[in-house]
Order: structure tokens, then sequence, then C-alpha cells
């Protein structure tokens, strides 16, 4: 069942996928409405993806209005990744027989107020219940996604509908977090919060109406059983794996938290063309998603470590030369580039260890994900406060490299 990675690797996650909802006689075909379930799907992770990262396009007037620091504001972040980690890894154990549908639905709901909560907040102890909130909602649909979206198509288009799937999160780059920014910038921080709680709850009725029930995967008897999260992180691969996506996803997520304040101190940009930076940030992220997807099938762990490395040259070189606003624009489209590929392309690695606990893995991978974000977060905040802005772009950059050398050495 398992294989090295190459080329016979697409055709090994096909065939472990669990089995389709309705798979019937005759040839395999995807229909129109599995597609239209698959879309839904997607657009809840760019909800949720984008609510957890709008703090990062509207910090500064976030800041202001809330009466604290951007450090601390930053700070929001490292609370809902520290409750989307715990989160993550608990969904597919408590959940039991229930209909895995309704379980994302309601989860929407719970992230929609979240977000509505932010938006009324008069300070931080209001934020920090209203981003714990959003974590609950945030975990339990990015933990299921992908779990979840092989299962609404046929088997030879599981792949293709995990990459639709995680596409969101690329998206929330390309579209949520640009569009909340100029939102932001128009009518206020607030009202970007608020149309994201509006948007969720519109997503909860549209995932009822478009995807059909779906009810847990039978669990193989025998050895293939004991792929629970304790015996998972006991595969040397997957603890490599998780280790290696947890420096990846730190050292971004200290740097580009503080993307805003970099761009304003560094490069000296206005609200404006900050707003559109971060728009060709996220157009080249939903390329590299679809890239490294389709890469990532074939060779998923020399894909991780290119992505590595672009995300780490991305960042030395808006340390090295963010005052020059032409370099800058090229380090963010590789940074976008790079970063807009991870999450599928761990995702393939990860799953391919382990086919039959889908649920499982994926919970595992997104909750290591999300932590690796919150301690990001943290570590890029008590750096900007101590330090400043280049301080947090170096010490970035380095744990790219770490994480470069762990995916370059690691024997298969």
């Amino acid at each position: 069942m398992f294989r090295p990675v190459g080329r016979g690797w697409l055709r090994v996650m096909v065939s472990a996928a669990p089995p389709v909802l309705d798979a019937g006689p005759g040839p395999a075909r995807t229909s129109a409405r599995q597609w239209t379930a698959i879309a839904v799907l997607s657009l809840a992770t760019f909800v949720v993806v984008t609510s957890e990262m709008l703090p990062v396009g509207v910090l500064t007037p976030m800041a202001e209005g809330l009466g604290i620091s951007t450090g601390t504001t930053g700070f929001s972040l490292t609370i809902t990744g520290l409750v989307t980690a715990v989160t993550a890894p608990a969904v597919p154990r408590l959940l039991g027989t229930a209909d895995r549908r309704l379980v994302l639905a309601v989860a929407m709901v719970v992230l929609a107020a979240g977000n509505a909560l932010t938006a009324v907040s008069g300070g931080f102890p209001l934020l920090l219940v209203s981003r714990v909130i959003l974590g609950l909602g945030m975990g339990a649909v990015w933990g299921l996604a992908a779990a979840v979206a092989p299962r609404l198509v046929t088997a030879r288009h599981a792949a293709l509908a995990v990459s639709f799937a995680v596409s969101g999160v690329a998206a929330a780059s390309v579209a949520g977090v640009p569009l909340g920014t100029l939102i932001g910038n128009a009518f206020g921080w607030r009202a970007a919060f608020a149309a994201l709680a509006v948007a969720a709850v519109v997503l909860a009725a549209a995932l009822l109406a478009a995807l059909p029930p779906v009810p847990p995967v039978p669990q193989p008897a025998g050895p293939a059983a004991t792929g629970t999260p304790e015996r998972l992180l006991r595969v040397p691969m997957v603890a490599t794996g998780l280790v290696l996506i947890t420096l990846l996803v730190t050292a971004h997520f200290a740097a580009y938290t503080y993307v805003r304040p970099v761009l304003e101190e560094r490069t000296g940009l206005a609200p404006g063309p900050i707003a559109a930076l971060l728009l060709v940030y996220g157009v080249f992220g939903l390329a590299g998603n679809f890239a490294a997807g389709a890469l990532a099938a074939r060779r998923a762990r020399a894909t991780v470590a290119s992505l590595a490395a672009g995300i780490g040259a991305a960042i030395a070189l808006l340390a090295a030369f963010g005052g020059t606003t032409w370099i800058t624009v090229a380090g963010i489209a590789l940074w976008g580039l790079a970063y807009g590929g991870l999450s599928v392309a761990g995702q393939i690695w990860m799953t391919r260890l382990a086919p039959h606990r889908a649920e499982h893995i994926t919970g595992l991978y997104v909750g290591v994900f999300t932590a690796a974000i919150a301690l990001g977060a943290l570590a890029g905040g008590t750096l900007v406060e101590a330090s400043g802005v280049t301080t947090v772009l170096w010490t970035a950059a380095a744990g790219a490299l770490a994480a470069l050398t762990i995916a370059a050495t690691r024997r298969r």
C-alpha cells in the first residue's frame, strides 16, 4: 500500500481514498452537483482562513480602534491558532457517527459568532473571547474539509477534490484578506469582520443544501486500525514531516503577521498600495496552490523542500532590500507563490502515510499547522516589540532555512 514518493503516488492516493458517497455502476464520472459540493466546501475554507488572517490586513487600524499595540493585536492570531490546534485533532475522535455535513454547517455558525463578536469588541478581553470561538469553528471546518472532499466525488477525482477544497486557503489570500483590507479602509475594520459573519451564516445553509449526508468512514480492523493521533506520531516520517511543517509555518507567520508594518516602515507604502500588494501575494499564492498540488502528487517531499527554499528566499529579500519597491514586489510575489502551495503539498505528503485514517491524519496535520501559526504570531509579536520588524524578517528566514535543511537531508 505504501510506496516511495514518485509518479506512482497519485494512483496510490486515489486508490486508498475513502469510497465516494454515491458511486454507482458504470464508468466513474463526477457530476456537476458533486463539483458544486466541492465548490461550497472550498468557499467554507476560504471564509475560515480569511476570518483567521484578516487582522494581518487591518492590523494598524484594528490596534488603534481597540486601544492596544500592534504586537498585542497580532497575538489574536496566536489565540485562534492555539484553539484550532486543539480542536482539529480532537474533532474526528469526538464526532462518532455524526453526519459530517451537519458538523460542518454548525461549525460555520460558530465561526460567524466569533466574527460578530470581533466586530463589536471594545478591547482585548472581548477580542480574546471572540478569537477563541472563531478557533473552535475553524478547527472543525479545516480539520474535516480535506477528509470529506474525496468522498464527494468519484475515486479518480479524489486528489483534485482535495486540491480544490484546500484552495480556499490560498484564495483567502487572493481575495479574502485584500478584500477585507479594502472594506476596512473604506468602512472601518469592524465592517470587514461583520461581513465575514454574514458570509459564514450563508455558507452554513449552502453546506446543508449542497452536500449529501456524509456518514463516518467505517474503520478497518487489524493493524490498519492503529492510526490514532498518538500512534501516527510514532511513525518516523509523519513526525519528521510535522516538525518540518512546524518550522516552516512558524517562520512564515512570524513575518507575515506583521507584513503591513514591514511595508509601511521599510518600503514606505500607503494603505492603498499595501492592499494591492497583498492581492499580488494572493494571486501568486493561488497559482502556487494548484502548481504544488500537481507536483506533490508525484514528488511530495521535493515539492515541500522547494517551497521552503522559496519562502526563505522571499523573506530574506524583504529583510535585505525592503527599501527598494520593485524588489519588495518581487519578494512578495515569490512569497505568495511558495507559501500558497504549502498547505496542499503538506496535506498530500501526510495523507499518503495513513490513507485509511484520512480524518485523523488531516486533523493532526491541521492541528500542528495552526499551532505553528499561533507560535509564529507569538514569536513575531515578541520580536516586533523587542527589536523591530527587521529582526523578525531575518529570524523567519533562518527558520525557513532550517526547514529546508530537514527536507533536503532526511531519508525517505
